[in-house]
């Protein structure tokens, strides 16, 4: 018997309560937090903490140099990486570096647009003056983090969501008709589940359906532009074998017009081609 949608949703969302096929959190994360409640505690505390594991050092060390963060200068410590990029961007790195492992064992080309995402993100939100450019950068890194828990937790339902974009259908309806919800809405439960930054949960859960967007609307555009302008790059791949629609929504929210994106590929070329040789770093480390 088919399953109506609503139970189809339910389904997946006890499956990701429980995490099913993916990592779980690192034991670090309990006590971080415990010490970022703490008003009284330091970076220099924080960052103690962070070196004690030298495989999510290495992580974080290697995320925060790369070109989708774009600092002019190597970050070689830790207490430099949260000086720069601030003890909330740091947390969601070291709860979704392993999940970035997994990104890149199984999909390279997802990986890759990923990252292209992020950078084209940090470089629009430079642009436009939004506020914490990181911040947003790192929306865009996660902005497809539902499609490799498909791919992980949901096998033989990922291929046949497969088998229904080769047949023609839009990837988006493709998943919900398998699982009544879409990567973006998977994505954002799930970080809901970790306790990300409302910030970043409504700009990835937003970012194909703008008018999901409540309190944090330019930034849902502006992911939505970026992974607009990464597909038409070609950058990396994803489910999607052609430009996904933009909405014209993103460009009055934003105030930007056509013309800009010239400058604005003008950019980002050098920090893809940068980006290929992080990707190349990463598969000699995995």
């Amino acid at each position: 018997m088919d399953l109506d949608i609503s139970e189809k949703r339910k389904i997946v969302k006890k499956k990701l309560r429980r995490l099913e096929g993916l990592p779980t959190l690192p034991p670090i994360v309990q006590r971080l937090n415990k010490l970022i409640e703490n008003e009284e505690t330091s970076l220099n505390q924080i960052a103690e903490l962070i070196e004690k594991d030298q495989v999510i050092t290495s992580k974080i060390l290697r995320l925060a140099n790369s070109a989708f963060y774009g600092f002019p200068k190597r970050i070689s410590t830790v207490q430099n990486a949260l000086m720069f990029l601030g003890v909330n961007i740091i947390k969601i790195l070291i709860i979704t570096s392993s999940i970035f492992d997994i990104i890149y064992k199984e999909d390279v080309k997802l990986w890759e647009h990923s990252v292209g995402v992020a950078t084209c993100a940090r470089i629009l939100a430079e642009k436009l003056e939004i506020k914490d450019p990181q911040e947003v950068a790192t929306a865009g890194l996660l902005h497809d983090l539902g499609k490799i828990i498909e791919k992980v937790s949901f096998k033989e339902e990922y291929k046949k969501i497969e088998e229904l974009v080769q047949d023609g259908k839009s990837p988006l309806l493709a998943e919900k008709e398998i699982f009544g919800l879409d990567h973006a809405e998977i994505g954002a439960f799930l970080m809901r589940i970790w306790n990300l930054p409302d910030r970043l949960i409504e700009a990835v859960e937003a970012h194909h359906e703008l008018e999901k967007a409540k309190d944090f609307k330019k930034e849902s555009a502006l992911i939505h532009l970026a992974n607009v302008l990464i597909h038409a790059r070609g950058y990396g791949d994803s489910l999607y074998n052609k430009v996904p629609p933009l909405e014209q929504k993103a460009l009055k929210l934003l105030n930007f017009n056509l013309l800009e994106i010239r400058e604005v590929f003008l950019k980002l070329e050098p920090k893809l081609y940068e980006l290929k040789f992080f990707t190349e770093e990463l598969r000699k480390d995995i």
